[in-house]
């Protein structure tokens, strides 16, 4: 379980978190919603190591990270996976070798074993084809899924997505929400996505935490979020009609296109 307890952070004087209390359970879903620099992705860097609170303990697992020193963080590291907003692609890498990075750079498996698994990888996220391009020769969404095929090709426990429908067209974002919950079936990882788009986040969340003003004004089930009389989550989530949940349309569909 991943846990926030009293979190606060500052930057240059301006307060961002204000004392987050935040509880991920594992193995869901959990989205982050909020409006647009309400300090989500402040709070996802916390969750991984990249930030350290002004007060306040960020949990793995009984663990407060924001204690330990470099490498032991290093180690609490190895179990996350992030799909960052834009992919954080390499550009002088072709897809293949943006996918296999993480195995070369922390393990010391042969290249005809980082082979096998980035091919695996290539086909699961229907990459197939692609894997000599560069990012400039492939679109938007194959960067998001050169992204997601990289951070879980060291099969992580975690995965936190930040924004990871950005810039995308409405058909690729539902592509993208539907390959998140594909993959978060097929692997069983504890996911954390970050969010300001309503109502795409209700389809793939189990779980859902809103961040307003710094703090986490109310968190539950997707469903009862939906429903919630809290008048600052009710104003928020009336911006969008609920989305059918992409689980139950996997089940319908026996293949989803992309």
């Amino acid at each position: 379980m991943i846990k926030l307890v009293d979190v606060y952070k500052s930057f240059n004087g301006h307060e961002v978190l204000k004392g987050v209390n935040l509880e991920i359970p594992d193995g869901k879903t959990t989205a982050i919603i909020g409006r647009s620099g309400g300090g989500k992705s402040v709070l996802l860097k916390h969750i991984i190591g990249l930030l350290r609170p002004d007060k306040g303990q960020v949990l793995v697992d009984s663990t407060d990270i924001s204690r330990l020193n470099n490498r032991d963080l290093n180690k609490i590291r190895k179990r996350f996976g992030i799909l960052f907003q834009g992919g954080a692609l390499f550009d002088s890498l072709t897809v293949y070798d943006n996918i296999a990075f993480p195995l070369r750079e922390k393990t010391r498996l042969k290249e005809n074993e980082i082979r096998k698994m980035v091919d695996e990888k290539l086909e699961q996220l229907g990459l197939l084809g692609t894997g000599y391009k560069y990012p400039a020769e492939i679109s938007g969404g194959m960067k998001k899924r050169v992204g997601l095929a990289r951070a879980l090709i060291m099969d992580p426990e975690i995965m936190l997505f930040d924004e990871p429908t950005t810039g995308l067209d409405p058909i690729m974002k539902n592509a993208i929400y539907n390959l998140i919950s594909k993959m978060h079936k097929k692997f069983g990882f504890t996911a954390v996505v970050v969010s300001h788009e309503i109502p795409d986040i209700f389809g793939i969340a189990h779980y859902v935490a809103m961040l307003n003003n710094g703090v986490i004004v109310e968190s539950g089930r997707s469903t009862d979020i939906q429903k919630s009389t809290n008048p600052v989550v009710r104003e928020f989530v009336s911006e969008g009609v609920v989305m059918p949940n992409f689980e139950i349309m996997e089940e319908i569909n026996e293949e989803i296109q992309y």
